[in-house]
């Protein structure tokens, strides 16, 4: 009897250090309490989270002492200036487990903390390191338990732990456990699938590769890396496991037990996946953006021969600032998303549609035998984007200019023919819009004297060069002048008499046509204010201008300022405002004509 119960306590100390060895091969930190939330026993991992305190550990000592302490000590930042407050709710959280909860160390590290109940009535705590987690997105990969303790003890821990625990026999390769986590990941019971190889819960192909896996593990001792499997989930749908593997000896140094330890990582995966989406494509339309054009387009140039040519199309809407500086970024939004599926809807399947920025798009359109191939779809785009629009309540024409770049002959490079397309964009631009051009090699040289005429344009307004000229209008009725039309100049100190035709379309694409209309306004009423009684003043109104907030404020305080009557201004408006019967629009028409001005 005496050997025997010897025997006893020494395969018990034995249970007890192989128990603790294999806590300390844990990345978690645990910890062991009883019913009165006094230590028990806790792993390396545990003590290095919270080296600060970790001196403090011992058995018997109460959890809350070491909290108290680790809180005078400063080690917990969230508890300064609550101290009291913080520890109640640490221990309220400690009396109702299954919470988890996050907790910041003085060093800056985030500790997951989760608590789940023994049957005595004490408790084990799970710490996790989750800063990399805080800190980078969904870099989560959760080390999983290897444990190797007494048969007892083992259930209890495992039913206390996240993470999905299989064991199977490394001679037979029938699973002999799987935890709680398990059966909710996998919808089967322990009972229905103990006894079984691990084709009971995964696919022929997983399930061989998880075969392989142990056998390899087994032959040399060494554990492998993660192992990635799908599965079926209790759900009905589609998971996706880390799978990490360890193997259990026998007191003989046999190969006994494969502890496959698991993480569901399908939400991890579907984050990285959408990361890499968002990565290459526009957040607002869904439409791949300039990295992954200018990846797309460097492989179509890459495998393209000399027989099929590549277009690039640069598509600029035209008016598209006045609807966004005046209706609001929301309707702007809504707008940019309709003229995507518009595009999308011009190019057929393998072109690319892309946005570069802002209300710039581009398009890949592959498979050009001659370049009447890419005006067709630019003259389908330019059609397809000049219909009514409707957004948000309102109605609303904008169109759009293309510009076309062909490959080889204007560039073989995605930055040359991107380049290229843009330069020939804002040439259609300067001749009215609503139109396509091809580059030509000549236009780069126009293109510097527009960036510098938008450079003086800028300039001209606060330097005073713009001038209003006058012309009569006639009362063929009466035979007589009964006003006139301002007509804006602009006096440049080199270029000399730059005409509206030169500038308004640039002012209108750089946000210069409001403050220009609202200095007009002004100086036309200042002028027919010395013209004889009776004279009216005509001022034509951009519709960038007619959606500005600041319209009837200007002509008011316009009016007040010249002392010119009301009923002598008359605005001119084009068709277009007409056309958006919004609410905004309407507003503004009674407010002029309830102030007495002619529209």
């Amino acid at each position: 009897m005496p050997g025997a119960l010897e025997a006893a306590e020494a395969n018990a100390r034995k249970a007890e250090e192989r128990l603790r060895m294999a806590l300390d091969t844990l990345p978690e930190g645990i910890v062991f309490l009883d019913a009165e939330g006094r230590y028990i026993l806790w792993n390396k991992t545990y003590a290095e989270i919270y080296s600060g305190s970790s001196d403090l550990f011992k058995v018997g000592l109460k959890l809350e002492d070491t909290l108290r302490i680790g809180v005078a000590r400063g080690n917990y930042p969230e508890a300064i200036g609550r101290e009291e407050a913080w520890l109640a709710q640490r221990l309220s959280l400690l009396a109702n487990p299954g919470v988890r909860h996050e907790q910041q160390l003085a060093d800056g590290r985030w500790i997951m903390i989760e608590e789940r109940r023994t049957p005595d009535g004490g408790s084990i705590g799970l710490r996790v390191d989750i800063t990399e987690l805080k800190t980078a997105l969904q870099r989560a990969d959760a080390a999983v338990a290897e444990l190797n303790q007494t048969q007892a003890f083992l259930d209890t821990v495992i039913e206390g732990m996240p993470a999905i625990l299989l064991v199977t026999d490394a001679n037979t390769g029938r699973m002999l456990m799987l935890n709680r986590a398990g059966e909710l990941a996998f919808g089967h019971s322990r009972a229905e699938v103990l006894g079984h190889g691990y084709d009971k819960l995964f696919g022929a192909s997983e399930a061989e590769t998880l075969c392989e896996q142990d056998r390899r593990l087994i032959a040399t001792g060494e554990c492998s890396g993660a192992q990635e499997i799908s599965f079926e989930g209790g759900d009905g749908s589609m998971h996706l496991l880390s799978v990490r593997k360890m193997l259990i000896r026998d007191a003989a140094g046999a190969p006994q037990y494969v502890v496959s330890a698991c993480d569901d990582i399908t939400e991890q995966r579907e984050n990285e996946q959408r990361i890499i989406h968002l990565a290459g494509h526009d957040s607002l339309t869904g439409l791949p953006n300039r990295v992954l054009f200018n990846d797309r387009l460097t492989r179509v140039l890459q495998r393209k021969g000399s027989a099929s040519k590549v277009a690039v199309l640069c598509v600029d809407l035209d008016r598209f600032k006045t609807v966004n500086d005046t209706l609001g970024h929301p309707v702007g939004d809504g707008l940019l998303r309709i003229v995507a599926d518009r595009l999308n809807d011009c190019v057929r399947q393998g072109d690319t549609v892309a946005r570069l920025g802002g209300d710039e798009f581009a398009v890949i359109q592959n498979n050009v035998e001659e370049p009447a191939d890419a005006a067709i779809l630019a003259q389908r785009i330019i059609e397809n984007l000049g219909r009514v629009f409707e957004t948000d309540g309102h109605q609303l024409v904008i169109g759009a200019s293309v510009g076309i770049a062909l490959a080889p002959a204007d560039g073989e490079s995605a930055d040359a023919l991107l380049k290229n397309a843009d330069m020939a964009m804002y040439r259609a631009k300067s001749e009215g819009r609503g139109a396509f051009r091809f580059f030509e090699p000549e236009m780069d040289a126009r293109l510097q004297e527009r960036r510098r005429l938008e450079l003086d344009l800028r300039r001209a307004l606060v330097a005073g060069e713009f001038e209003l000229n006058y012309q009569p209008l006639l009362n063929v009725a009466e035979d007589r002048i009964s006003g006139c039309e301002a007509l804006v100049r602009w006096r440049h100190p080199t270029r000399g008499m730059v005409m509206p035709g030169e500038f308004i379309a640039l002012a209108e694409d750089i946000g210069l046509i409001v403050p220009m209309g609202e200095w007009i306004i002004r100086q036309a009423c200042s002028d027919a204010a010395r013209l004889p009684p009776g004279m009216k003043m005509a001022v034509n109104l951009s519709p960038a201008q007619f959606q500005s907030p600041n319209l009837v404020p200007t002509v008011v305080q316009a009016l007040a300022a010249s002392g010119l009557e009301p009923e002598r201004l008359e605005l001119e408006i084009t068709e277009s405002v007409l056309l958006d019967n919004s609410v905004a629009n309407l507003r503004v028409l009674h407010e002029l004509r309830a102030i007495g001005v002619r529209i």
